[in-house]
């Protein structure tokens, strides 16, 4: 699957991913684009955006598009705060499927306060 990460996204997350082809919205040529121009633009290359611009949904019309958003909700975005839930976006990924007018338009990871400091104490 043809991924790209958000410029929010740290670059790093890109390791965990490593099954995927990932790209960066820099390395694509898109930085500093505005959200419609980027998924616009990244529809047409791209199987999914990974982003944690939350407020991406409410913005845009994703489902008029041929590109799936995947949402990761953490407690910050640094890569430190994202990898913990690189498993459950490798297993969006899987569920990610083309249907009738394109892709499931949107998957959103979310990972709660008290996860995360459960996590903590674990790890």
């Amino acid at each position: 699957m043809k991924l790209l990460l958000d410029e929010c996204v740290a670059r790093d997350l890109r390791n965990d991913l490593a099954q995927h082809e990932v790209t960066t919205v820099t390395e694509a040529g898109y930085q500093g684009m505005k959200n419609g121009a980027l998924l616009r633009a990244a529809s047409e290359q791209y199987d999914v955006l990974i982003t944690v611009d939350r407020n991406l949904p409410f913005q845009q019309n994703i489902r008029a598009l041929r590109i799936a958003v995947l949402i990761i909700v953490a407690g910050g975005i640094t890569y430190d705060d994202l990898k913990p839930l690189a498993p459950r976006v490798l297993e969006a990924l899987e569920r990610i499927r083309p249907w009738r007018h394109g892709y499931d338009y949107l998957n959103l990871i979310y990972e709660s306060r008290w996860q995360k400091a459960r996590m903590k104490d674990e790890g």
